[in-house]
């Protein structure tokens, strides 16, 4: 059983489905959907058109150069195998498949990661640009009220210790 891949968005064409045309100097196209033979018909660019893998990967989305796509590669020489090379070969791929996982979910949350920090520094800015919307008036009040109390606090305690120096003085002058 070989699954194929779309020739115009890259997913994947399990057998029994898809659309497969073959032009005159014969060459095979597959498609998964009528939706991408349609685009190939109307000769639309893959990497111009947004929902395809080619446009993911030449915007930057999605991870484009790992050696783990060399494993997909198409070799077309036949193989005789053994049931032991061939159980070999599926756990082999079971691992390159959870490695290419794990390096799509780190690239992912790179982006992420960027995208969150640009957030944050514009929302930084927007709270700069529009504080006096966001602090009340009375808010400055209320500072005001507790600085001018406890300035009075600090001007009766001077005046108590000036007293007491001036009661000192006093009693041994």
């Amino acid at each position: 059983m070989r699954i194929e891949t779309c020739y115009f968005c890259s997913s994947r064409i399990y057998p029994g489905h898809g659309i497969q045309f073959v032009r005159n100097d014969c060459k095979i196209f597959k498609f998964c959907r009528s939706k991408c033979h349609a685009a190939f018909k109307k000769k639309k660019n893959p990497r111009k058109v947004k929902w395809t893998k080619a446009y993911r990967k030449t915007v930057g989305k999605e991870l484009a150069v790992d050696p783990s796509f060399e494993f997909e590669k198409r070799r077309n020489t036949p193989l005789k195998y053994n049931r032991e090379l061939w159980s070999k070969t599926v756990d082999a791929m079971k691992k390159v498949e959870l490695i290419r996982q794990k390096r799509q979910n780190t690239h992912i949350m790179q982006r992420l990661r960027k995208g969150r920090e640009l957030e944050q520094e514009r929302d930084v800015k927007e709270v700069q640009r529009d504080l006096s919307l966001i602090r009340s008036p009375a808010a400055g009040l209320k500072e005001r009220k507790k600085l001018e109390e406890v300035n009075e606090q600090d001007d009766k305690m001077d005046n108590s210790d000036e007293e007491m120096e001036a009661e000192a003085i006093e009693v041994t002058g």
